[in-house]
């Protein structure tokens, strides 16, 4: 079963390696409303009282529905291996649609400091869906201090991991 609180030993290769399992309905959706973004952005076009864009093209509505869905799917397939079917839809929809409305807020913060479209913002761009995901996540789980920095450490690292290697294989233009 899917623990409801995040236990505080020692982190060691399987404490990271369960964080991972845990977080990976938010990666999986932070990542699917990349791949499979497109479409009108989220904002429809709006603009904030500042007069920039509310959040900007590159947050879709279709890559925030496939990314949420995904994240979720992911969720129900712990849920299953776990025997807590309920429990894992739950939790894995919470870590995405967390994480798809992280990545929108960070986007946001973006535009307020006139932070171009692809241009990089350092731990903001790295770390907002993880934040998102967990803030939603609190709903039903309990985080300790020790939780949370350890997921924003390895999420910081997979992040840039996985942006260096798509760079390398030409998927992305810039290595963040």
């Amino acid at each position: 079963m899917l623990v409801n609180t995040m236990e505080t030993d020692a982190i060691n290769i399987l404490g990271i390696v369960y964080i991972i399992y845990f977080m990976l309905p938010a990666y999986i959706a932070n990542v699917s409303a990349l791949v499979f973004g497109g479409g009108p952005p989220l904002d429809l076009g709006y603009r904030f009282i500042d007069k920039r864009r509310l959040i900007g093209d590159g947050v879709t509505w279709r890559g925030s529905v496939i990314g949420t869905l995904l994240g979720t799917l992911i969720g129900m397939i712990q849920g299953t291996l776990s025997d807590d079917i309920p429990y894992g839809i739950l939790l894995g929809f919470l870590l995405a649609i967390g994480a798809v409305l992280g990545d929108a807020f960070g986007s946001f913060m973006k535009r307020r400091f006139n932070i171009k479209r692809g241009r990089p913002a350092p731990i903001l761009d790295q770390l907002d869906f993880a934040v998102g995901a967990m803030f939603f996540a609190s709903i039903i789980v309990d985080f300790t201090w020790e939780i949370i920095a350890t997921i924003l450490i390895i999420t910081v690292v997979l992040h840039l991991s996985a942006n260096i290697i798509a760079y390398l294989i030409g998927l992305k233009d810039v290595w963040y």
